[in-house]
């Protein structure tokens, strides 16, 4: 018995590696390479509106059965782009075919729900994104390469040192130690900032200067 291919799909998740295998094995059961450029549409949901949605859906297949349309970063669809797939996902049309691709999204969100009922939702494994606090985590149990390691992607997924330092301040403050203590960690935190503003050190090197002086405290650092 041939299994039905569904008009519909929901990808959820992060692995950009494992959605483009995915996408690869959907495109090459619906589309011809010979007519990739006539029957497939990449569409980005930031730089997409109504309208150009509906004359992508409105579009027939070229000497094929079926179109393939993928929306990507379903997640930044408008409110009227989501009434329109909603529609369509309760009627879709039988020459075409439609892949969402949420990279994130909130599991109360009403959209994801409805969706469900007449999608193939697809699952794809989601990463923990790094931020100051499992950096501070990191630091409370004195795990000093697992802590550089993350300062390193907090730097380069942009975040400034100014918020990591502001970050680290506030744990501090929180945490519950003797004031000497207190003191000397806001202290040495201070002197990051120095040197960083003044050109002393370079932020990097300051900041990883920084979490393994931390690391070595003899007492936690982060508790709430």
């Amino acid at each position: 018995m041939v299994k039905k291919q569904p008009y519909l799909y929901l990808f959820l998740g992060e692995d950009p590696l494992s959605k483009d295998i995915k996408l690869k094995n959907i495109k090459e059961g619906l589309i011809e390479p010979s007519l990739e450029q006539f029957n497939l549409d990449i569409l980005y949901a930031r730089e997409s509106n109504l309208r150009k949605l509906q004359e992508r859906f409105l579009c027939l297949p070229f000497r094929a059965q079926k179109r393939l349309i993928v929306i990507k970063d379903a997640q930044a669809l408008k409110e009227d782009q989501k009434e329109f797939i909603l529609n369509y996902s309760r009627k879709p049309s039988h020459h075409l075919v439609v892949i969402l691709d949420f990279t994130r999204h909130d599991p109360k969100d009403g959209f994801v729900d409805q969706l469900k009922r007449y999608a193939q939702l697809v699952r794809f494994k989601e990463f923990i994104r790094p931020d100051t606090f499992l950096l501070c985590r990191q630091i409370n149990f004195r795990k000093a390469d697992y802590a550089l390691r993350t300062l390193d992607q907090l730097l380069d997924n942009g975040e400034k040192p100014e918020w990591i330092l502001g970050g680290l301040r506030y744990a501090t403050q929180r945490d519950v130690v003797s004031p000497p203590e207190k003191r000397r960690r806001l202290k040495a935190i201070l002197h990051c900032d120095i040197d960083i503003k003044t050109g002393r050190l370079k932020a990097n090197f300051a900041l990883e200067k920084l979490v393994v002086s931390l690391c070595a405290a003899n007492q936690s650092f982060g508790k709430a």
